[in-house]
């Protein structure tokens, strides 16, 4: 019987010594989850009162468990290793963390007092204990932050890492661990499926579609997360972290092309050769130039910190840390933008209400940067990251772990209102379409100086500051500048300015609208001077072209007389904008008569049969004095006759004032 039992003990410390090893290969290689269930195991084989092994491997429960977000069973795993005397003070500072992130911050404040006796100076336990006072403070006087909990995109596992796409934000990507994710593995990592990227449209009444894994080759048989967009919605750059059953793998940062509708299998985004650190949470700069990152890259202050490398046309840059007063020797994760430029990030170094809560970041021209916890109820004692946001508004979504037990993330819509003065323009081809390759520079008197992309509509919205006088250029390629100025207004409640950029383009006629003559002679009439300042404008805000200015007659009356009159009429432009500064050298004045009939676009095919009367003609028609006749009813013919009746110019050289070749259309 003795001998029974000395093989029974014999076999109990053996199978604790296997599970001890697993657990730590497991760990080594990051599946915290298979290594937090060998460590119960080796934990619960050793016997009370081999208190050394107890608490090293209860202290490792912990430290797996606060990996993959069990906050409850990491608190009682560290309450274990304390109570079995564990030689490892931070013991104490884990546990007074994850206190913090369970909201109960006098327990924290008791565990992180007890840390600074070991460790005086240490940052982090500083400012847990900063967040102990400040976090009840925040729930007692909630911020104007609207939160809802948005039940259509949950599911049983986690969904996290919203990101609003489409021009009007109509589409959302997000990751998602639920059972419709591709493969059927689990995660060593957090015993769950792996992620994929899944995506949800609204209908045409603004209603958000069934959830659907993402279209083309991104989606694996790993885990595929936090993921962003270029401003020009053509590059797609998102995180993926591979599995290998021997060696730790690394989360890495991969970039896939739109295609159509679907997005092109995708290549890893060669930023450093380092093949020991991670890289995730991508964000791109509204500028374009920069892509941001996460990584725990030697140089940081600790923890993952948030760097960025310059996005350059083949590759990327040299990498650089954000470093203080943003990074801190905590973790900073989940960088994300507002179309203002204002950085939201994650962080649970910078004192909060536990967990990672929202800040954000910006530029104070006197104080420098800035960084602004976000307070309840945006943020809560659990995990908050990943923000989106609708346009310009202070609006769109965010994932939490708040109020689940398992410390899954959810989706959360926020709101809050705020006074916003925006302008809204539209680059678009004079009597055409819209531009969506244009560009649109803002200058204002307090320094500002933007580069703003345009939608596939042609359309831009921008925040305005109060007191600030505006410039904005329209410019596309093949196409004449257009310029509009604004003064904006303090104002105590939201305002929105309207602006119109329709660029002539260069190597076909402009219509100059609303340009009016005496009957039947050359004189100018008062009605046509604001069309004429907008032209003397124009010249302006081009100042290296020439142009041809011609006047156009209908078919009724001598070939001579018209042409005659069309000259002067032509002459009479040219002389008034020499009157308002435009040097004569750089215009031609030119009377076509009816030589010239007008070419219908398709555009202005559109336009004419909505018109009353409504006129049928199709793109490419030419007005001649035969086909207007063949038109029925005089009504629509007038219309004809009106439409060659018209000024225009045409672009002669685009080198005015330079040394270059001459232009030619």
């Amino acid at each position: 019987m003795a001998i029974a039992i000395a093989l029974l003990i014999l076999c109990a410390c053996s199978n604790e010594g296997i599970a001890f090893k697993k657990a730590e290969q497991s760990y080594a290689i990051g599946e915290y989850y298979n290594a937090s269930i060998q460590y119960k195991k080796s934990y619960s084989r050793c016997k009370p009162k081999e208190r050394d092994k107890r608490a090293v491997r209860a202290f490792m429960m912990g430290e797996c468990y606060r990996r993959i977000g069990y906050t409850q069973k990491a608190i009682a795993a560290y309450q274990s290793a304390i109570r079995y005397n564990t030689l490892d003070s931070t013991a104490y500072l884990s546990i007074g963390r994850q206190h913090l992130k369970a909201g109960h911050y006098k327990q924290a404040e008791l565990y992180l007092n007890k840390y600074l006796e070991f460790s005086p100076d240490d940052e982090l336990a500083r400012s847990g204990l900063i967040s102990c006072q400040l976090a009840p403070e925040w729930k007692a006087k909630p911020n104007q932050y609207k939160i809802k909990k948005e039940a259509f995109f949950t599911s049983r596992r986690s969904d996290y890492s919203p990101m609003l796409v489409g021009d009007d934000a109509d589409q959302i990507v997000f990751s998602s661990t639920r059972n419709d994710a591709t493969g059927d593995d689990i995660s060593g990592v957090t015993g769950i499926k792996f992620g994929d990227l899944f995506t949800s449209r609204k209908n045409e009444q603004g209603k958000w579609q069934p959830v659907e894994v993402i279209e083309g080759g991104v989606n694996t048989e790993y885990d595929e997360g936090a993921s962003c967009l270029s401003p020009d919605g053509k590059t797609m750059y998102f995180t993926r972290c591979s599995s290998d059953p021997d060696y730790p793998r690394y989360a890495e940062i991969w970039e896939s092309k739109r295609s159509d509708a679907s997005w092109s299998k995708p290549v890893k985004c060669a930023i450093s050769r380092d093949t020991l650190s991670s890289f995730a949470h991508p964000a791109v700069s509204p500028d374009g130039q920069w892509l941001y990152f996460v990584s725990d890259f030697p140089g940081g202050e600790g923890g993952l910190d948030i760097w960025r490398t310059r996005i350059l046309e083949n590759g990327f840059g040299g990498m650089e840390p954000l470093g203080r007063p943003i990074n801190t020797p905590g973790d900073e994760m989940f960088p994300s933008f507002r179309p203002n430029g204002d950085l939201y990030f994650s962080s649970d170094g910078h004192p909060g209400m536990g967990g990672l809560d929202i800040f954000r970041s910006y530029e104070d021209s006197l104080r420098g940067t800035i960084v602004e916890n976000q307070q309840f109820p945006l943020n809560s004692s659990a995990d908050d990251y990943g923000m989106t946001f609708e346009g310009v508004h202070n609006r769109g979504f965010f994932s939490s772990s708040r109020g689940d037990g398992k410390g899954w993330e959810h989706l959360y819509s926020f709101e809050c209102p705020e006074i916003l003065q925006t302008v809204t323009g539209w680059v678009y081809e004079k009597d055409g379409y819209e531009l969506p390759s244009a560009l649109v520079y803002m200058v204002g008197n307090d320094g500002t100086n933007v580069k703003l992309s345009v939608k596939g509509d042609g359309s831009f919205t921008q925040v305005l500051k109060p007191g600030v006088d505006y410039v904005l250029l329209g410019t596309c390629k093949g196409y004449l500048n257009v310029k509009n100025e604004i003064r904006v207004e303090q104002s105590e409640e939201s305002e929105e300015y309207t602006l119109q950029f329709p660029l002539p383009p260069i190597n076909v006629p402009v219509l100059i609208d609303n340009i009016f003559y005496e009957f039947d002679k050359a004189d100018l009439t008062p009605e046509s001077t604001e069309a004429l300042d907008r032209l003397v404008q124009m010249l302006n805000d081009n100042p290296n072209i020439t142009i041809e200015l011609s006047a156009h007659c209908d078919y009724r009356g001598n070939d001579s007389y018209n042409q005659r009159l069309s000259q002067r009429r032509a002459e009479s432009v040219v002389r008034y904008l020499i009157q308002h500064d435009i040097k004569k050298d750089r215009l031609t004045a030119v009377g076509y008569g009816e030589s010239r009939p007008k070419v219908i676009t398709k555009k202005l095919a559109e336009t004419l049969a909505k018109g009353d009367p409504k006129v049928e003609v199709a793109e490419g028609d030419i007005l001649t004095e035969d086909y207007i006749l063949k038109v029925k009813g005089k009504e629509d013919q007038e219309v004809l006759n009106a439409l060659n009746r018209r000024t225009e110019f045409r672009v002669l050289r685009t080198t005015y004032g330079t040394t270059l070749k001459e232009y030619k259309p």
